[in-house]
């Protein structure tokens, strides 16, 4: 099978661990009788470092006549970098929702799973994650507070900031099938998360969510307001199946439920819209301090392309490889500093890359 993938490896830690990924993507086209065409685009500070822009119309163009997209990390620090003097919609960050609004991709899945031999790193003690815990948080991704107007004037004397949270009855409606459509192939359960005692968006979202359940008669619906899931997430992790809930909730939930794991190197993400195409990243970030030295983890990002295969390519027996390679790694007490721990070995972002690979 051939398929074209646009690579973008973006700043900090990107190239590195992004690099790692297409080695053991290779590994897999190379067992499996597969073809994989990479096209290198620019976005982020990359990208404005060459373009004078976060992202440009020809980048989009070439993400758009591909089948998927590989994305590493983009974006600085923010207090040093020359990027974030810039204004807001030429930041690094601008790029990256540009390229989701202008791919259609609604749907972000965020899988966060506690991988057994990694129980000694996470926070929270063991009567509380006892044989672990797997959960999908399901992210709506172009609509909501960071898609609506916004505008900072001078008012009375004062400066006067304001954010417009918009979401239409589509915009839910597609999300909550989405999400009730995983729900049905994992544990058939969808945790609706939002403020309804204070927000009309949030009720507007309540009542479709309702709506859409009807249609799912085996699956288990519960509401739950945002403050009381982020409680949740910590006091009963095992509790959650699918999460669903609009952009911003989404974006800080899946951060929470990223450190309860252990580490946010080891988690993937996919933003997805209807047909079968989608961008897979990391859900960390760029990490400017560590980038060049060969230490970061790029198991986040071999696990998104896994994504890749799994849910863009319907690759399902290489993704399945490209995990149980990864848990085999695990098992044998490999580690990079990140999630390194007494009696285990630590391993360099590129070493690492080469187990997986070996492992396969």
């Amino acid at each position: 099978m051939e398929k074209k993938i646009t690579v973008i490896k973006g700043d900090g830690i990107g190239p590195e661990i992004v690099n790692e990924a297409l080695k053991v993507l290779d590994a897999v086209a190379k067992k499996y009788n597969h073809t994989f065409t990479y096209t290198d685009i620019l976005m982020g500070g990359a990208s404005i470092d060459v373009h004078g822009v976060p992202l440009t119309d020809e980048a989009i163009e070439v993400a758009k006549a591909s089948d998927a997209v590989l994305l590493g990390s983009i974006g600085g620090d923010t207090t040093t970098s020359p990027w974030y003097q810039l204004e807001p919609s030429l930041r690094p960050e601008a790029g990256l929702l540009k390229m989701r609004k202008e791919l259609g991709l609604f749907a972000n899945l965020r899988p966060a799973y506690l991988y057994n031999e990694l129980k000694e790193a996470c926070p929270l003690k063991e009567e509380i994650i006892q044989d672990g815990f797997d959960m999908m948080i399901m992210r709506e991704l172009t609509g909501g507070l960071y898609f609506g107007e916004r505008k900072t004037q001078e008012i009375d004397g004062q400066m006067v900031a304001h954010d417009n949270l918009v979401y239409s009855e589509k915009e839910i409606r597609r999300i909550a099938k989405r999400g009730f459509d995983i729900a049905m192939k994992r544990r058939q359960k969808v945790t609706s998360v939002d403020k309804a005692n204070v927000l009309d968006s949030s009720r507007l979202w309540r009542k479709v969510v309702n709506e859409v359940a009807r249609d799912y008669p085996e699956v288990e619906l519960e509401h739950m307001l945002v403050d009381n899931c982020a409680m949740q997430l910590v006091r009963n992790p095992r509790q959650f199946d699918v999460i669903l809930t609009e952009n911003m909730f989404g974006d800080i939930l899946s951060d929470e439920a990223s450190m309860v794991t252990g580490s946010i190197g080891m988690l993937s993400s996919a933003s997805l819209r209807d047909d079968c195409f989608g961008m897979y990243e990391p859900s960390h970030g760029s990490a400017p301090d560590i980038a060049g030295k060969n230490i970061a983890n790029p198991i986040a990002t071999i696990l998104s392309a896994a994504m890749m295969l799994r849910y863009s390519f319907d690759m399902d027996e290489e993704a399945d490889a490209i995990e149980n390679a990864i848990k085999k790694i695990l098992k044998d007490g490999y580690r990079t500093i990140d999630i390194m721990s007494k009696g285990h070995k630590e391993v360099s972002c590129s070493k690492m890359g080469d187990l997986i690979v070996e492992n396969l």
